[in-house]
């Protein structure tokens, strides 16, 4: 029998992340994947802020840039009737329109991108194996059984058919939409699977004449009649710019899914494109159908569950990776210090009580930006029911010199308009706040949210909250206050006044076993607020105080230093110790 700490079934984005991530923190766990190899096709590709942020605290966010499409690349998101026929309109998306882009600039020392899973997952699962992680391709999960002391699974060889048992003191699964894992321990689940049928269609071809000019990650093409579902809309989605795309094409859910063999492939992307002359090279092909479900609970005894098999939604938003990338940083460095003896195992707890609000939360927005292209078939008259001649018809009406088809147009402008809540969704990607026992109230209310808490992020430093990101100052170079904590460590960030935090902390840490790193920002120390921004947006006094969890969430704050006999106590809160001895000497 093979013994490791943590067992982690799946290598996408939420298993891999896990990996890497434990690895860094001094974990041992072992990786297993029933496939030879990693994502062979571009499936999920916007990669947030957020994410951006963890895989900069990580190390690897330059691995990921220099392979990634940058931001300026992916803004101007198109509808039209192919990439060669008529534009219908455009939106400025992922931050790029000028009056967002600051939103963005201000919120994190970190840009988003466009980047393909086929490229991602191979940088978090070689980096996980670097540092430690014990890989086993061509290994599927097939059962488990747990008790108090950890978790069997039985795993078979796909090479030779050998079965063979692996113990592990925590099992994570993220073995994907259709989780075994999450199947055997009988997580409950909320929605349904199979709403809507997609195919998939990725291939290379030089479109550069159609789209350079209008550079974007997406292009949505609106043909009336021309496919299996009906209305015609399809995506002609940027993989390499400008010679590697992915089409999504729908098709009839009720009926069985269709046959796509290289000819009808190569048939759908002419169409597309609006030009059958391109040369095509077809490279794959495959069906799925769009999904409306969540996970009530992501944790059962010893197994935790992540990524897609615990929230199954369509790729609206961008949502998907990055939300399975931020379930493992909630998890890891939690089971980092209950493995290490520093926590108690209720610390495991707040995994689900921090994480499946997030999960119900991504799954209906990702939904509800689905739902939300119905006002611009309706401003374009795709909705009628006579027939798709008459679509085409009432598409060309919205160009007449009348006031029908003047309100037709000013429809349709503001139907593309509210697309900002699938393409500019930054508060959904940045507003997390959690409520757990790993958070420690301050006695002040939530802060509002003084715009939109779905479009715009709202920075706050109130505990649950993501530390907000401000440039500070050391030794003639800028740093984030981001760049400060994390790295499995909880931090505590002070100002002049606030020097007896220092010695709290460092007694705090004698006391529990867990190291606490403070930093002191202000004239004539280590780090200086240059900009005056950190002063802003603290919500405290200088000489009050900010604690920051390893996974950059805030944990608790004062505002001042009267409250400093209170740390002691929030920190253990924090780790599940209330009035408990010293952690080395319960472990």
């Amino acid at each position: 029998m093979i013994e490791t700490d943590v067992l982690i079934v799946g290598s996408g984005p939420a298993g891999s992340s896990a990996a890497l991530m434990l690895s860094t923190y001094g974990i041992p766990n072992v990786l297993v994947t029933k496939y030879r190899w990693l994502a062979d096709t571009p499936r999920a590709h916007i990669t947030n802020q957020r994410t951006m942020e963890i895989l900069r605290d990580l190390g690897v966010e330059d691995e990921v840039t220099a392979l990634a499409t940058p931001q300026d690349w992916m803004g101007n998101t198109v509808f039209c009737t192919s990439l060669a026929g008529e534009e219908l309109g455009r939106i400025r998306t992922w931050g790029t329109h000028p009056q967002r882009r600051a939103d963005y600039t201000q919120a994190s020392p970190s840009s988003m991108c466009d980047m393909p899973q086929n490229l991602m997952e191979p940088i978090l699962f070689g980096n996980a194996c670097a540092r430690g992680t014990r890989a086993r391709l061509d290994t599927e999960y097939l059962s488990l059984t747990q008790d108090a002391e950890g978790v069997t699974a039985t795993v078979r060889d796909r090479l030779d058919g050998r079965e063979y048992q692996i113990r592990a003191k925590y099992l994570i699964g993220a073995d994907g939409g259709r989780s075994k894992v999450a199947e055997d321990i009988g997580l409950p689940m909320e929605g349904r699977m199979g709403v809507a049928g997609s195919m998939n269609i990725v291939f290379k071809a030089d479109l550069s004449r159609f789209v350079a000019h209008r550079p974007s990650v997406l292009y949505w093409v609106l043909q009336p009649g021309s496919n299996i579902g009906g209305i015609g809309m399809g995506l002609v989605r940027m993989v390499r710019p400008w010679n590697e795309w992915l089409i999504v094409w729908g098709y009839d859910i009720g009926q069985p899914p269709p046959e796509v063999d290289d000819k009808v492939a190569t048939e759908v992307a002419h169409k597309l494109i609006g030009d059958n002359t391109i040369p095509i090279e077809v490279t794959s092909t495959s069906v799925w159908t769009v999904n409306h479900m969540f996970a009530t609970r992501y944790a059962e005894g010893r197994v935790f569950c992540m990524g897609d098999a615990v929230h199954r939604h369509p790729p609206s938003n961008g949502l998907g990776s990055n939300t399975s990338i931020q379930d493992a940083y909630n998890l890891a460095w939690k089971l980092a210090l209950v493995l290490k003896g520093q926590a108690d195992s209720s610390l495991l707890d707040t995994y689900d009580a921090e994480r499946a609000p997030i999960g119900r939360q991504i799954v209906t927005r990702a939904n509800r930006s689905i739902e939300e292209f119905g006002p611009i078939f309706g401003a374009l008259g795709l909705l009628d029911d006579r027939g798709f001649a008459q679509m085409r018809a009432n598409m060309e009406a919205r160009k007449a010199a009348t006031p029908e088809a003047a309100a037709q147009r000013e429809a349709l402008r503001r139907a593309i308009a509210h697309k900002d809540y699938e393409f500019n969704a930054h508060g959904v990607e940045m507003n997390h706040r959690y409520n757990s026992a790993a958070v420690v109230p301050d006695g002040t209310p939530e802060p509002d949210f003084p715009r939109d808490r779905e479009l715009y992020y709202h920075p706050t430093t109130w505990p649950g909250a993501r530390l907000p990101h401000a440039w500070l100052g050391q030794n003639g170079r800028q740093v984030s206050t981001l760049d400060l904590v994390g790295k499995g460590h909880f931090s505590l960030l002070t100002g002049i006044g606030g020097g007896a935090w220092k010695q709290a902390a460092e007694k705090l840490a004698q006391e529990t076993g867990v190291p606490v790193r403070v930093f002191v920002i202000g004239p004539g120390q280590a780090y200086e607020d240059l900009f005056g921004d950190w002063a802003t947006i603290r919500g405290v006094a200088e000489d009050g105080c900010v604690l920051v969890r390893p996974d950059m969430h805030v944990a608790w704050r004062a505002q001042d230093s009267s409250r400093l006999d209170s740390l002691g106590d929030a920190f253990r809160a924090v780790l599940g110790r209330a009035g408990s001895v010293p952690a080395r000497q319960a472990a």
